[in-house]
């Protein structure tokens, strides 16, 4: 390719509504135009990166054995009335009808559709086991789409499905794609992690989450350096301490705390570290009953695994009302000491350990300190596992202690059982001749999404620097003064011809434009290795090579330059 056959608009300064640094360098280097909230057009640039991100993807599942197929978008509501996700998905789901008024949906997932496949096509446990996959554009009808292609409405998303005849069958083929996935990432140059996740709105037992590691990603992620272990917080499980609880040495007593309604200000009134505070999370159980949550001072509610817990699943926070009706007391200076019997406690593991701990006192401007359970209030009635982990925590494998890093989330596996096959009846027939559901998974990968998280892990001050295996073109020739200098134009133009005749993708800059502006574009874009032509080195028999992921400048002489850059390109 050639830039000057190549549509090329870079530009010098992002548009305002740009807020990551992904979303900044992809308008700047004319990969995607905005077309509406959510909405973007991939331009030639970008759409020859996303196909890049795709033939990979394909590779690997070509390889672990899945066969591709392509699913209508539109989905009629029946199928998912039928596994009661049409009400239950939420207003992501963009639901539209046909002019006989029947409804449909643009297809946020296809889960529904392919079990209908299997229902119809599957028949004995001789067709298995098969994984199906497809690259699709999605559509989810984001409440705030932004980030550009990191939180657009409309992506394009490969997502597969396996069905097997028995649950040992369906971990073998999660194994599998698991496997998949890190060939995928790891052959798309990212440093990405794999990580214990909640299943959310998918459903199923068991999934993995599959992270570019980033500062721009919006999940918190805990690892242990020294193990395999990691998980999204959300499901990273935090120990209950190994101590026993220490006895109580401290009396009850009140301290006035005029203006202090945080366990951080109250703690620094009293000249004692936060961890020695307990502060309480009113709440509304799913049956109506007024729940309270204890948490030590320093550590933050997880509401996922709070709504795991019986009764807990479509909780709510008790609004202020509620708050001062029931504790005749203003949010700030609450705490578990005194409560009415009919308040259902639930503690943190890490509260339950504690003594001689401060609380609110349940009147305004006042906390308690010296609180102790057993002598100051009752044992609490649930024990559980509701708070987020921190960096120092011991791993849940207890093979050192966890870290905390961000990451994008790019893709994500789940064991979803008999969940979508029973709901849909969808069976075969076993070696005995006995019917029975399919064991699914499900697989999915942001494949647009990847090109935008591959560039919060891949950018400089003068633009993106994309892994070899996603930038734009392998090698750039940057021939300067092509348009006035014959041996300039001889030697690029020969270079060109054999780079490109060896299966290299290049691009031949032969713009009519200053160095310094050919430069700026090159590297704008992300194109990995790049040369420069000119008369001067020409003059000494070199060229120069910079790679964009960095590195000095070095001369390569001309005679070298076909075997140096094809070598690059491996």
């Amino acid at each position: 390719m050639r830039t000057s056959q190549l549509y090329l608009s870079t530009l010098k300064e992002a548009p305002s509504e740009a807020e990551l640094i992904s979303h900044k360098l992809m308008l700047r280097a004319g990969l995607i135009k905005r077309l509406g909230s959510g909405l973007y057009t991939w331009m030639p640039l970008g759409l020859r990166i996303l196909r890049k991100v795709e033939r990979i993807v394909r590779e690997e599942m070509d390889k672990a054995g899945a066969q591709e197929l392509l699913m209508p978008a539109v989905q009629p509501a029946e199928l998912w009335q039928e596994t009661g996700r049409w009400d239950v998905f939420g207003p992501q789901m963009l639901k539209i009808k046909d002019r006989h008024e029947r409804d449909f949906c643009f297809g946020p997932t296809h889960e529904e559709v392919i079990t209908d496949i299997a229902r119809n096509e599957l028949r004995s446990y001789k067709q298995l086991p098969v994984n199906f996959y497809q690259v699709q554009t999605k559509f989810r009808d984001e409440i705030r789409p932004r980030f550009g292609v990191m939180r657009a409405r409309e992506f394009l998303m490969k997502d597969a499905y396996s069905f097997d005849a028995s649950f040992d069958g369906l971990k073998a083929s999660y194994a599998k794609m698991a496997v998949a996935y890190a060939n995928i990432f790891t052959r798309l140059g990212l440093k990405f992690r794999a990580v214990a996740a909640d299943s959310g709105a998918i459903g199923g037992d068991g999934s993995q989450e599959f992270h570019v590691l980033a500062d721009a990603g919006e999940d918190l992620l805990a690892y242990c350096p020294t193990s395999d272990f990691a998980a999204n917080v959300e499901a990273a499980e935090a120990l209950a301490p190994t101590a026993p609880r220490a006895a109580a040495t401290e009396t009850l007593r009140d301290v006035e705390t005029p203006k202090q309604t945080t366990c951080e200000d109250v703690a620094a009134l009293l000249g004692i570290s936060i961890e020695r505070t307990v502060k309480l999370i009113a709440l509304v159980a799913a049956d109506g009953q007024f729940v309270i949550a204890l948490l030590r001072g320093d550590h933050s509610l997880n509401e996922v695994k709070l709504g795991k817990l019986a009764g807990m699943g479509d909780f709510r926070f008790a609004t202020e009302e509620e708050i001062r009706s029931t504790f005749n007391c203003p949010p700030g200076f609450l705490g578990p000491v005194g409560i009415a019997a009919d308040i259902k406690v639930i503690a943190d593991r890490t509260v339950a350990a504690m003594s001689d701990f401060v609380c609110g006192a349940n009147k305004p401007k006042f906390h308690i300190a010296g609180v102790n359970f057993g002598r100051d209030l009752p044992e609490p009635a649930l024990v559980a596992d509701i708070r987020n982990v921190v960096a120092g925590d011991p791993s849940p494998d207890g093979k050192g202690v966890l870290e905390l890093c961000r990451g994008i989330e790019v893709g994500h596996i789940f064991q979803l059982g008999t969940k979508y096959s029973k709901a849909l009846n969808a069976t075969f027939t076993d070696v005995d001749g006995a019917l029975k559901p399919f064991e699914m998974g499900c697989y999915g990968i942001g494949v647009s999404r990847v090109v935008g998280a591959a560039i919060e892990q891949n950018f400089d001050e003068r633009g993106i620097k994309f892994p070899q295996a996603m930038a734009p073109f392998e090698v750039a020739i940057v021939a300067v003064g092509y348009h006035r200098s014959e041996a300039v134009k001889e030697a690029a133009e020969q270079l060109y011809a054999e780079l490109a005749a060896a299966g290299v993708d290049v691009l031949l800059d032969d713009r009519n434009e200053r160095p310094g502006s050919m430069f700026a574009d090159m590297e704008l874009i992300g194109v990995a290795h790049r040369f420069t032509i000119g008369d001067k080195g020409l003059a000494d028999g070199v060229v120069e090579y910079v790679a964009r992921a960095g590195g000095e400048m070095q001369k390569v002489a001309l005679a070298e330059v076909p075997a140096f850059a094809k070598a690059l390109a491996v």
